[in-house]
């Protein structure tokens, strides 16, 4: 022995030598582990139980195939039909058609599961007995926005609860008139371009985004509604750099996955990132080149964020004063947010920020506030305008009603509450076309799905799209548009009675902003069926696609307005 650390200690190279070849073998020992022992472990488990899916061969999975099979799909636009799954998701389409309702597919070398039985659904978003976790935004993702639907946990729990007194129906009602006004600004826009036919063509799509951009302006800031526009004009080229920063082949990578977590749970694997969907992968690019490209549009949206930010910190800081010199809050979701997180520090007893939101917190909410809000509405306004364009009979029908409760005088809120047929529409539109398309979560702990028990950390896809377009819950017509199945309301919309329809998700994390975007939907909606009549333009092309997590139309919506 004596001999030995001699041996050493004459030479210390060899001591180096010696523990980085160590490393080296536990380092690859974990990536053996993580890119190949550990998919094919989990791959064997779940055929033996019988649940089907893709094989796992390489380190990027299913990738390589589902980026050819989308390309292939937008290459051209599609028939025009409301059966839009094959071209939005072909290889969702391909892998439900071959393997079934439960299945798995390979993300890299993370195994994903799919799941569209509506009851399984609804128990993994409901979180009964807290089996299941949210995904988190990945970096790239949280300089678009964060906020409450990045959160988890008790930190999730106090933010719902201060944000939820914005959104109660009686706080809406105060909120219509900016509504109004900006649907008003719309309409006579429009009426200001009709030709000497009494009609015109537009594109209702960048129309439908500046319409709902104003609302959240206006409803967000109220008086500092043109502070607020430029972050609405910020943030729409964030989501553009965005889409431009995603990778054309990537791995998603994600290093606390490779970490091993026995007994309680790994706080750190739960804030990392994980997938779902582009918005919350963080990726590792395989084409040289790209990675250069990426950092530049990363830097630039940095430097938005920032600038957004700067823009939030004065709005305020104006707030605040007005509230320390007992000005009235306005009614506003900036406001009514201020006003509640300061309710819920008195509540406390204390002027403590921590029992309240922080002011870097209340800036992300208004972050979230403008891409979820914005881009929720303007994809149901401009998808109820394409349908509707090819369904008169429904759009004559709607255009009774609306006339019927207002006539030409503006809607106001209880007429618009009392909107059958409207309601009736916008349901149909975002059973067909829902504004997110899938939802994601992952295995807290060992779970049961259905007959196939799931190991901890393994995500869960439930794929709206194809649940809301699944004949088996809604009848042979289920790709079809038919408002009269909502007739008795969203409970008895199926074909056997199961509840199936989730366009704002479902269970405790169901939307907070549901009500905010159906009812500017029905005002926008209405204020338009009063004025004009409207029809598909002989250039529209019908080719739906995802964006981040939504349905935009790749080629715009150019519609045909007749002034009535």
């Amino acid at each position: 022995m004596h001999e030995i650390l001699s041996q050493i200690g004459s030479n210390p190279w060899s001591l180096f030598i010696g523990a980085f070849s160590l490393l080296l073998l536990w380092g690859a020992t974990r990536a053996l582990e993580w890119a190949w022992l550990k998919p094919r472990r989990f791959e064997q488990a779940m055929r033996k139980q019988g649940l089907c899916g893709t094989v796992y061969r390489s380190l990027a999975g299913d990738l390589k195939e589902i980026i050819r099979l989308n390309k292939e799909a937008r290459a051209k636009p599609m028939q025009f039909s409301h059966d839009i799954s094959p071209r939005i998701s072909p290889f969702q389409y391909r892998t439900i058609k071959q393997f079934g309702k439960l299945s798995f597919t390979w993300f890299g070398p993370y195994p994903r599961i799919t799941v569209m039985d509506s009851g399984l659904v609804r128990e993994i978003l409901s979180n009964k007995f807290g089996h299941f976790e949210k995904e988190k935004f990945s970096r790239l993702g949280q300089l678009l926005a964060a906020g409450l639907a990045n959160y988890g946990g008790e930190k999730w729990a106090k933010h719902r609860r201060i944000l939820n007194p914005a959104f109660q129906v009686e706080k809406l009602k105060r909120m219509l008139p900016a509504f109004s006004i900006c649907c008003s600004e719309l309409v006579d826009r429009w009426e200001n371009s009709v030709g000497t036919d009494e009609s015109f063509e537009l594109d209702v799509w960048p129309e439908m985004q500046n319409l709902t951009g104003d609302v959240i302006s206006k409803a967000a800031f109220g008086s500092s509604y043109h502070e607020g526009r430029r972050i609405f004009q910020l943030q729409t080229e964030q989501v553009e750099r965005f889409t431009k920063a995603v990778p054309t082949l990537f791995i998603p990578f994600n290093w606390n996955n490779i970490r091993v977590s026995k007994g309680k749970k790994n706080e750190k694997a739960k804030g990392g990132d994980n997938y779902a969907s582009l918005f919350l992968v963080p990726c590792l690019s395989l084409r040289l080149g790209t990675g250069t490209y990426q950092l530049k549009i990363i830097k630039m949206m940095k430097q938005t964020a920032r600038e957004v930010q700067t823009l939030l910190m004065g709005i305020l800081a104006k707030r605040e004063n007005a509230i320390r010199n007992g000005e009235t809050t306005e009614d506003d979701l900036l406001g009514l947010l201020l006003e509640s997180n300061k309710s819920e520090m008195e509540q406390n007893g204390t002027s403590d920020s921590s029992l309240g939101l922080t002011i870097d917190e209340v800036i992300e909410e208004c972050k979230l506030f403008y891409f979820a809000g914005q881009e929720t509405t303007s994809v149901l306004l401009t998808w109820t305008l394409v349908v509707l364009s090819i369904h008169p009979e429904w759009q004559e029908k709607a255009r009774e009603e609306v006339l019927q409760h207002f006539g030409r005088d503006k809607p106001d809120f209880d007429g618009l509450s009392r909107l059958k047929i409207v309601s009736m529409i916008l349901y149909e539109v975002l059973r067909l076309y829902p504004p997110v398309v899938a939802l994601s979560r992952r295995t807290y702990k060992t779970t049961q799905l259905g007959d196939v028990t799931v190991p901890p950390g393994v995500h869960l896809h439930l794929p709206i799209l194809f649940i809301h377009h699944d004949p088996d819950i809604w009848g042979p017509d289920a790709t079809e548009f038919k408002p009269t199945r909502f007739a008795e309301g969203i409970s008895k919309a199926t074909k056997n009675g199961q509840s199936a329809f989730f366009p704002f998700g479902w269970g405790p994390r169901i939307c907070i902003g549901q009500n905010f975007a159906l009812l500017e939907a029905k005002l926008g909606l209405s204020m338009i069926l009063q004025h004009f009549r409207f029809e598909l333009s002989e250039n529209y092309q019908h080719a739906p696609q995802i964006v981040i997590f939504t349905v935009h139309p790749q080629h715009g919506a150019p519609i045909k307005f007749h002034r009535l």
